[in-house]
């Protein structure tokens, strides 16, 4: 169901979009402002190993002016991290002779860039065939050994991520992958350390974000991106309260995250009752750690609905955001499948001319690069 945006969202600037363009230090790591792109899985990379077409695709938008791109998705090295043949893996020497070739892209252009870590845990496409014994994992059937081989293959991920020369490193906890089917007590079920309250449930990924640290030291940027949605649920919600928020997120930053990456499907939605701060804005104020808004960023459609019925978005204003940067409710944006159409973007929006975007149409996602 499209919801409708606040009035100021109309096809018009009223105010200055210099607030995106401001530098930001993240960890001692400069950008250039305070635009990110959003990991987007594309599916083009065979046998899952990116190749010069992903190169140019990310070295694209970093072309256009983007101050931090977050790669989509990336299997970490374990048997059942992910089963697509071809979403990108983040190990074997040809993906990673492929990443390597996509950071010195996007360094060349002027770009930053990050690798998405990511394990599916339970979720998989019904479409997808999987191999002979290939079995998902998740609380409810993982051992000790299982936990330990996905700890550190995240680690692993990271350290790779640092030797091929990328700029920090984000970890996905969000969307009801595995990470997050810790973190939500329908999926965690356990009666071990790993399971029982909020606090308990963190234990998952506390140690691997405490691994993660360990091996890439004390100066390698690390991103968690959680969320509060999940991919069958909508109106899911870790933390109902701002004081559960801060409970569930205090144990993370003590583990090593650098900054939260906020993962909500309309970035203008406030996320508890009584304040108008996202769920971005409320990391930040309980944290003090920076944090990344995201959703529906000059589009009129969130990304569910526009994939599940038109297959498009509309081009909206950008006054409402511009006015929560103005303030500092948080410090980065992250812009997803209007940078897909528009690998331009900060450029266009510097000059003002958002009549010059265009607007998103999946059809268009097998054709740009």
């Amino acid at each position: 169901m499209s919801v409708a945006f606040p009035p100021d969202q109309a096809l018009i600037l009223n105010r200055s979009t210099e607030a995106l363009f401001r530098p930001f230090q993240l960890k001692g790591l400069a950008l250039q402002n305070r635009i990110v792109m959003a990991p987007m899985t594309r599916s083009h990379s065979p046998v899952g190993i990116p190749g010069a077409d992903v190169a140019a695709y990310y070295r694209r938008r970093a072309e256009g002016g983007v101050g931090l791109i977050i790669t989509e998705g990336t299997f970490v090295d374990h048997p059942v991290a992910g089963f697509h043949p071809e979403v990108p893996r983040f190990h074997g020497d040809q993906a990673l002779k492929g990443w390597r070739y996509v950071a010195e892209e996007v360094h060349a252009a002027g770009g930053l860039i990050f690798p998405q870590l990511w394990h599916v845990g339970m979720v998989v496409s019904p479409e997808l065939e999987l191999k002979p014994g290939a079995k998902p994992v998740g609380p409810g059937n993982m051992t000790q050994a299982d936990i330990d081989a996905v700890i550190d293959a995240f680690a692993k991920g990271a350290q790779s991520a640092k030797e091929l020369g990328f700029d920090g490193v984000e970890l996905h906890g969000a969307h009801g992958y595995l990470i997050d089917q810790f973190f939500w007590g329908e999926t965690n079920q356990r009666t071990d350390q790993y399971g029982g309250d909020m606090l308990a449930r963190t234990r998952f990924a506390v140690e691997i974000i405490g691994e993660v640290r360990r091996r890439v030291g004390p100066d390698f940027p690390v991103v968690l991106r959680f969320s509060q949605w999940k991919l069958k649920d909508y109106e899911a919600k870790l933390a109902r309260t701002p004081e559960e928020l801060d409970r569930f997120l205090r144990p993370l930053v003590d583990a090593g995250v650098d900054a939260f990456h906020c993962s909500t499907r309309r970035f203008w939605e406030p996320e508890f009752l009584g304040s108008d701060l996202n769920l971005a804005g409320w990391t930040k104020k309980l944290t003090g750690k920076p944090s990344i808004t995201v959703g529906s960023v000059t589009l009129n459609e969130d990304l569910m609905t526009s994939f599940g019925t038109t297959g498009t978005a509309a081009v909206t204003g950008l006054d409402n955001l511009l006015e929560r940067l103005d303030r500092d409710e948080f410090d980065l944006v992250a812009i997803g499948r209007s940078l897909i159409v528009n690998p331009a973007w900060p450029a266009i929006i510097r000059r003002g001319a958002l009549n010059e975007l265009l607007p998103f149409n999946r059809a268009v996602l097998s054709e740009l690069v």
